[in-house]
């Protein structure tokens, strides 16, 4: 995530820089640091922004899950945590899933590939 992208999902969730500070449990500087590019936005702060933004758009009806976008097959469904915890819409959350095969170990890898994806890109 980027300077400009957190500060556009600041403004969508209508948050000052204080309130989004609150609500990620960092500073007010660092919010403001982070909007200006001044420092890179952790991967804790990345991820409870993508969950706050995924919240805006209601309950999530009418979007599928990872497994039925990716066509998983069983086999492939029971060996996933995104599977596990039928938490299919939100696969990008949770470390260890196997999308494409690969389990990725770090959040900067996985998110390579979950933002060219359907089901992060439909609450993007």
């Amino acid at each position: 995530m980027d300077s400009k992208e957190f500060s556009r999902f600041r403004k969508r969730l209508n948050k000052t820089q204080k309130q989004v500070a609150q609500l990620l449990g960092v500073s007010i500087k660092a919010v403001h640091s982070y909007e200006q590019g001044w420092r890179s936005i952790p991967a804790h702060v990345e991820r409870q922004m993508f969950f706050l933004i995924s919240r805006t758009r209601g309950s999530g009806k009418g979007r599928k899950s990872c497994w039925v976008i990716n066509k998983c097959p069983p086999k492939k469904k029971k060996q996933c945590p995104a599977w596990e915890f039928q938490a299919g819409k939100f696969c990008w959350f949770i470390n260890g899933t196997i999308c494409d095969g690969t389990i990725y170990k770090n959040w900067k890898e996985k998110m390579e590939l979950c933002r060219s994806c359907e089901v992060l890109t439909s609450i993007l």
